[in-house]
């Protein structure tokens, strides 16, 4: 009798055990998910603070708030899944707002960056030195060969160059907006072109020299170099005006502008009262470029060649 009972109570001692065990290991598994879940609200709060300095009650929600009774006997219990899922809830939340918040200052430093990078002055390729009238291309002329153009003489800056360009200047530059297309080159070049339309000589130019330096092989060069060319004519510096228009035409003589930089070439020349060298990139042009001195360019070419007497 007492051996059967002892396997009795051996039994629900066993079974007791076998019960419990369960109960204990889910405990131990909650108190592992609660440490885990205590650990990323912890990272979520320090990286709160970091993006949002100010402990903005927008952000941060108070331990208690006025009004209302921390220790609520009446309030209905909740379990501890329950109380897990409204935790995660509201990291998700979180976690949303500064996603947005970090994509909108990621928006806002690109602006800046992009605004502070056009108004910044970038330095001017310089181009190849003027050659002699024999380097030029060859054309039927009598002309005799004439030195080299000397380097003008740097000016003394004045005033308002030290002092760099008014209020008033930089404004109306920032009026004018710069095309935003699926081409970035173009988009520069036109912005270029934009300024050069506008008046901004020294603007132009800056911006037409960073669309050469970054994108020397777009389809837009010719049309580059030959409007920087004319931002220099136009601002009274037709020796440097020569170079780029000289530079434009050897470069790609097949080139979309190489006809107009040819003849504009010889309107520097004029400017400079260089008449050799103007007769000889006129007569150039009107052998290079028959169509062009026929068509299109036929006003100003008739204009060119009564500026100057070539033999």
């Amino acid at each position: 009798m007492s051996s059967s009972l002892t396997r009795i109570l051996g039994t629900a001692i066993t079974a007791s055990v076998l019960a419990a065990t369960p109960l204990t290991m889910a405990y131990a598994q909650d108190n592992q998910d609660e440490a885990r879940l205590r650990k990323i609200e912890a990272e979520i709060r320090a990286l709160q603070r970091t993006v949002f300095p100010g402990g903005d009650s927008k952000y941060f929600e108070p331990e208690i708030r006025p009004g209302i009774q921390v220790n609520n006997t009446n309030a209905p219990s909740t379990t501890a899944v329950t109380d897990i899922l409204v935790r995660l809830d509201a990291i998700e939340g979180q976690l949303q707002r500064l996603t947005a918040k970090a994509e909108e200052n990621g928006n806002t430093i690109a602006y800046l960056q992009a605004r502070v990078a056009a108004l910044e002055p970038q330095p001017e390729p310089q181009p190849e030195p003027l050659p002699q009238p024999a380097e030029l291309p060859a054309a039927t002329t009598s002309a005799p060969a004439r030195p080299a153009v000397q380097p003008a003489s740097t000016p003394t800056p004045t005033s308002a160059a030290v002092s760099g360009p008014s209020a008033a200047r930089l404004a109306a530059v920032q009026e004018i907006t710069k095309p935003q297309t699926d081409d970035p080159g173009d988009d520069e070049y036109s912005y270029g072109f934009r300024l050069w339309n506008a008046g901004f000589y020294p603007e132009a130019r800056q911006q037409l020299s960073l669309y050469l330096e970054q994108y020397s092989s777009h389809g837009m060069t010719s049309y580059g170099r030959n409007l920087l060319g004319r931002a220099y004519l136009d601002d009274g510096q037709p020796e440097e005006a020569a170079r780029w228009f000289l530079r434009n035409y050897q470069t790609d003589k097949d080139g979309r502008r190489a006809g107009d930089s040819l003849l504009f070439l010889a309107e520097a020349m004029i400017a400079m009262k260089d008449t050799d060298r103007a007769c000889i990139a006129l007569a150039e042009f009107s052998e290079t470029y028959p169509a062009l001195a026929a068509g299109r360019l036929l006003d100003q070419y008739e204009a060119s060649r009564q500026k100057v007497r070539c033999n």
